[in-house]
């Protein structure tokens, strides 16, 4: 597909400087920008490329004013990085998306499907679920009985969703995640370990994506939710009857234990840890590798294991880096004293 620099302009209700007529039809990284293609510039740090870039078009601030002579056609937008995630969101949509159902299926008894499906080859759909307008099942997707799907979610190849599962209007769940599997659920006896059953299920709303290869396990009872317009990256562990509030964003590698409570708008590094049975506070945001065991107050902004205030841990940080010299200077205080005993004696 092709488009002109005028109509990116109309789109993103930008202001074209240059080349109206520019064509491109692709995108590409500024520092790599190449003819016929569109490339952006949000970060200061990346100004010295738009005066090298070989891109035809490029985005930029409406504020922006450049340090040198630009030799490619820029359009002026309210946010770089806010229109060029809008482009490509209206690119993605355009591309040609499956549709039909591919052989072989396995469709069970009472299964409801709507309007304009994709139902890859080799998908697996248990009895009485219920798919959605305009949803698209990837091949080798396993959904179990009594599974509902809203309309226009995406469900990528080799997700398994357990019976009972719910979820909601336009998700995307990425390849290799699993909803619903058992909760961490076992009592201690004297001979070892009794499985407690996990009835309940998994619930996610509306406008959630979730990354390759995250595990959401199903509640003991009632139901394992995440909240309406969540994003959950790859590889994140989420145990039973948890509940993640709207519009929070976790990064890789995060863990939740057992029913804990996220807030709404919270913002998880890469592999943080959350105890179990605690609350983290709306709008709390938690640095990389942070341990979290007790409940936080709205609006923290945590970091470490146990996990502190960002002030806290970064004047903790300095003293940590002094430590060997402290230990060293506590060893000469110790023997001094030592031989001041001995003088005495």
């Amino acid at each position: 597909m092709e488009f002109k620099a005028k109509d990116i302009a109309a789109l993103l209700d930008g202001v074209v400087e240059g080349d109206k007529e520019a064509i491109v039809n692709d995108v590409s990284k500024i520092e790599e920008g190449r003819p016929a293609t569109l490339a952006f510039l949000a970060n200061p740090k990346y100004e010295q490329y738009l005066y090298t870039t070989k891109a035809s078009v490029v985005l930029v601030d409406t504020t922006f004013t450049p340090s040198a002579p630009v030799s490619t056609t820029l359009i002026r937008v309210a946010s770089a990085y806010e229109a060029i995630a809008k482009l490509l969101q209206v690119y993605d949509n355009m591309r040609l998306r499956p549709s039909g159902i591919e052989q072989p299926v396995f469709i069970g008894e009472g299964v409801s499907v709507g309007k304009d499906p994709y139902i890859g080859a080799f998908a697996y759909i248990g009895k009485g679920a219920k798919i959605g307008d305009n949803v698209k099942i990837y091949p080798q997707v396993y959904i179990g009985e009594g599974v509902e799907i809203g309309d226009n979610s995406i469900i990528f190849a080799g997700v398994k969703i357990y019976h009972a599962c719910k979820v909601g209007k336009s998700c995307i769940i990425h390849a290799g995640t699993v909803l619903g599997a058992d909760g961490f659920g076992f009592a201690a006896a004297a001979e070892g370990y009794n499985k407690v059953p996990q009835i309940g299920n998994v619930v996610i709303e509306d406008n959630v994506e979730i990354g390759a290869n995250t595990c959401i396990d199903r509640a003991t009872m009632g139901s394992t939710r995440i909240s309406e317009g969540a994003k959950l990256d790859n590889l994140i562990q989420i145990a039973h009857n948890v509940v993640v509030g709207k519009n929070t964003g976790i990064a890789a590698q995060v863990g939740i234990a057992g029913s804990a409570k996220i807030g709404e708008r919270c913002m998880f590094g890469g592999q943080v840890g959350i105890a179990g049975h605690i609350t983290v506070g709306d709008v709390t945001k938690v640095g990389a590798q942070t341990g979290i065991l007790s409940s936080t107050e709205p609006g923290s902004t945590l970091m470490g294991t146990p996990a502190l205030d960002l002030k806290q841990f970064l004047k903790s940080s300095v003293i940590f880096r002094k430590l060997p010299e402290l230990y060293e200077q506590v060893n000469k205080i110790q023997k001094k004293i030592e031989e001041c005993r001995n003088v005495g004696m």
